[in-house]
């Protein structure tokens, strides 16, 4: 054996590191080790790794490196080193040194000689130890780095080929193996392998991928994909019965796997590859759409929390798969079969709770389509079933592989396409096609769409042996539209469902109709017209409310984000919305009762109910076929109606800020202790400027007896002020935020719901010298938010009254204050 020692004092010998004779030493010295062990093993992983940077260095500098490492045929020392090892660390080391090598080597006469031996293949096929998960790391990086230099020239080095077809491909075939390996980077880098794979555009090897067995790893895909639903779904189902502060974070890591999975799918598509195409489309209409997707969409005649999971990942994931997977035939079938009724589904499948049973209520039966009961979740489904089913629409609407006839059918082509349509007809002499154009009911033919939709039911029919006679492709395409019409209508009609989710639906009916009534009869136009007024005066009540003095500016700055997101091209949430919502527990409603005791509850309930209001009042003037303002006709501030005290305080626009001087006329004498002990003698005045209001408390000049420097201001808006049973003397005031919690990032959640248990209400209790003197301070602070709703409520006026509001709506009208300067009460 040779001798280590000698060995190792021979490579520390003084040589330049980078040098083509440090080359020709390494390379003897390998030469001559006939066995790899304990003893020697650190020499040898010391000059595999110094012979990859000599052979990076050489190649940006010297090509005698290269002609010397082919000429001793130092690629197959590696291999015979790897067969002599009997440590891991050296397989670890070959790996990373001929990784490094195929990644750094940029001369294609080089790559093209590491190919073109079998030496790349012995070492792809060698039978490593995986059960290191080291050593499948470094394998995995390995078959990444090669594939990343596949070419139509390269590919041919490492397969065999028998006539024009072929044969083997090791790379291919041992990467699949990891395919589904529970570490997810490992998957990764066998995705990027087998997209490295397909995109290098090799008819052969585009077969041999294609072909039995091979074609079995695109199957094996999606049921992969099938089972990561399942887990989605059993994850949702436990959301919905025991939520926890995780909840939110795993379902959105869950939502990231699941997205990421189909673009990898959607990137294979992509290749272009014949069969692979209709091998995916098959795999996902068989192992996933009709088994498990569609038979879920159902209807609950209670809260089954299985039954609602399933239908809300169904709906989510349908989503998703239409808006990432771009295959034409996919997205038709999909639609295709909509129009189907459940039990074409049920009776096979049985969904992703298959021991369930298909619960039936006054809106359900068994003969309803799956596009029905569609509808059927935005007229009576809970808030997040009608988000779900609006983001299906939403998706099949904005999915461009979808035939037009089909989006007829479903009742969701969009008018301006309708005309189009219809415009190509009349120009090439189709009868109808003219007559459709003008008509305010138009709409492609029943027979044009009905034919279109028949031949996608027959390819169902055929390639997947499911068949069923469908009521709804009989209907005409004016009649499915105006289905989906009448229920969005509803939908602008219902109190228990959230702004978010309304807003969804208006951005779909904007995308559906003109801008004009042509559309609407005359129940919906009533029906539009009775929610708005109940709406409007929900919002005048929020003008004697907690944040009468915010009213105005949340309802401008609503106002821009639901007129952004309506004529957006996209509608204004993402389908993964319909699981991170809070569902079922949480329902928005006009109705509810507020806790009493929480301003921050109150200011979340006002923001949903301007958002609610703000919809409604846009599709008011879109049904009359008026162009939104950028702002809502809101009186502007004007000249301020004459406020005594205000006047005499001595304050301008910008309120009275902590430091300045005031005027103490009218000012009441009191005492409050903001800490246990430590009591404070303060004068007390009540302010409204405009829209806003102020609780101040002044320090008393002992030179001007009639002026004081503010010490404490606290909004007046929302003070509740009550003289205490006991205490006639003493008058609590609830003391709220200067400013709304959901408008400050670090005091909400990503999705905007408040952090309530981190945000309490103050309290101060002002100790009058008599009772009189509290009376007096009392009648103040009424007299003071009388004036402040008085003057909101007159700002508002016009907004309100539908039928100014529509003759204003070319002004823009809308003047905000700036509420920044209100100052917290603090502590002395």
């Amino acid at each position: 054996m040779y001798d280590s020692t000698i060995m190792w004092n021979s490579f520390w010998r003084s040589r330049d590191r980078f040098s083509l004779d440090q080359l020709r030493y390494l390379t003897d010295q390998l030469t001559k080790v006939q066995v790899v062990n304990e003893v020697n093993k650190d020499f040898v992983i010391e000059a595999l790794r110094s012979i990859a940077e000599l052979m990076t260095y050489g190649d940006q500098h010297d090509p005698s490196y290269f002609e010397y490492f082919m000429e001793k045929q130092v690629m197959g020392e590696f291999v015979r080193i790897l067969k002599l090892s009997k440590t891991v660390s050296v397989p670890l080391q070959l790996l990373q040194t001929v990784s490094i090598l195929v990644q750094n080597l940029r001369n294609e006469h080089a790559i093209y000689y590491l190919f073109s031996n079998e030496h790349i293949n012995y070492l792809i096929t060698y039978s490593f130890d995986f059960q290191n998960e080291e050593l499948l790391s470094y394998y995995i990086s390995f078959l990444r780095a090669i594939s990343g230099k596949l070419n139509k020239n390269t590919v041919s080095l490492l397969v065999k080929i028998r006539g024009d077809e072929v044969v083997s491909f090791p790379l291919y075939v041992e990467a699949i193996r990891f395919a589904f390996h529970e570490e997810n980077m490992v998957r990764t880098a066998v995705r990027a392998v087998t997209l490295n794979v397909y995109h290098v555009g090799d008819d052969s090897v585009n077969r041999y991928i294609s072909s039995v067995p091979h074609k079995d790893y695109f199957s094996n895909l999606i049921s992969f994909f099938r089972k990561q639903s399942i887990d989605l779904n059993k994850l949702v189902s436990h959301t919905l019965i025991n939520p926890g502060p995780d909840s939110t974070s795993t379902i959105i890591a869950a939502i990231d796997e699941i997205e990421d999975n189909l673009y990898y799918v959607s990137d294979i598509v992509s290749a272009g590859i014949p069969d692979v195409g209709r091998l995916i489309t098959d795999s996902i209409l068989t192992v996933l759409i009709f088994p498990l997707l569609l038979p879920s969409l159902r209807i609950a005649i209670d809260n089954d929390n299985d039954i609602q999971s399933g239908v809300v990942t169904s709906l989510y994931l349908l989503c998703c798969i239409l808006r990432i997977i771009k295959i034409k035939d996919l997205a038709n079938t999909i639609a295709a079969a909509l129009f189907y009724p459940s039990e074409a589904f049920t009776k096979s499948f049985g969904g992703f709770h298959p021991e369930g049973v298909l619960m039936q209520n006054d809106c359900s039966n068994s003969n309803l389509s799956l596009r029905d009961v569609l509808l059927a979740y935005v007229t009576k489904g809970d808030d997040i079933q009608v988000l779900g089913s609006l983001s299906v629409l939403a998706t099949l609407l904005k999915t461009k592989e979808l035939d037009e006839s089909m989006l007829d059918g479903l009742g969701i082509l969009p008018q301006r396409k309708q005309h189009k349509k219809l415009l190509l007809q009349a120009l090439v002499g189709e009868s109808s096609g003219e007559e459709e154009l003008f008509s305010s009911k138009s709409s492609l033919t029943r027979d044009s769409t009905g034919s279109d939709i028949d031949v996608y039911h027959d390819k169902i029919k055929d390639r997947y042996g499911i068949s069923c006679q469908s009521s709804v492709v009989g209907n005409s395409p004016h009649v499915n539209r105006f289905q989906v019409i009448d229920a969005l209508v509803n939908l602008f009609c219902r109190s228990n469902i959230s702004a978010v989710t309304l807003w969804e639906g208006g951005w779909l009916l904007r995308r559906l109709l003109p801008y004009s009534e042509s559309e609407f009869n005359s129940h919906h136009l009533e029906l539009l017209k009775v929610s708005y007024n109940n709406c409007a005066a929900a919002l005048v009540e929020e003008v004697k409310g907690i944040w009468t003095d915010f009213l105005i500016s949340v309802l401008c700055d609503e106002w821009r984000k639901c007129k952004r997101a309506m004529e957006s091209s996209s509608p204004p949430k993402e389908p993964n919305c319909v699981l991170l919502l809070p569902h079922p527990h949480y329902k928005f409603s006009l109705e509810d009762d507020t806790p009493k005791g929480s301003s921050f509850a109150v200011g979340e309930r006002m923001q949903e109910l301007v958002k609610v209001f703000v919809l409604l009042h846009q599709l008011q003037l879109f049904t009359l076929g008026r162009a939104l303002p950028e702002q809502p006709p809101i009186d502007p501030t004007g000249d301020l109606p004459t406020n005594r005290r205000a006047q005499t305080s001595g304050l301008d626009a910008s309120g009275p800020k902590a430091g300045t001087e005031i005027s103490l006329v009218n000012a009441v004498p009191c005492r409050i202790a903001f800490k246990s002990g430590k009591e404070h003698h303060f004068c007390f005045r009540a302010i409204s400027l405009g829209i806003s209001g102020w609780l101040v408390l002044a320090e008393e000049l002992p030179s001007q007896k009639s002026h004081g420097i503010v010490r404490v201001t606290a909004p007046l808006a929302g003070c509740d002020p009550r003289i205490d049973d006991k205490h006639s003397t003493w008058l609590h005031l609830r003391i709220r935020s200067s400013s709304l919690p959901f408008l400050d990032p670090a005091k909400s959640n990503d999705y905007g719901r408040i952090k309530t248990k981190s945000l309490v209400d103050g309290r101060w209790t002002l100790a009058f010298r008599d009772e009189q003197s509290c009376n007096s301070a009392l009648a103040m602070i009424v007299e003071e938010i009388n004036i402040l709703s008085d003057e909101v409520h007159r700002r508002l006026k016009p907004l309100l009254n539908l039928e100014t509001a529509i003759d204003l709506s070319s002004t823009d009208l809308c003047v905000t204050e700036d509420s920044s300067n209100r100052i917290l009460p603090k502590s002395l």
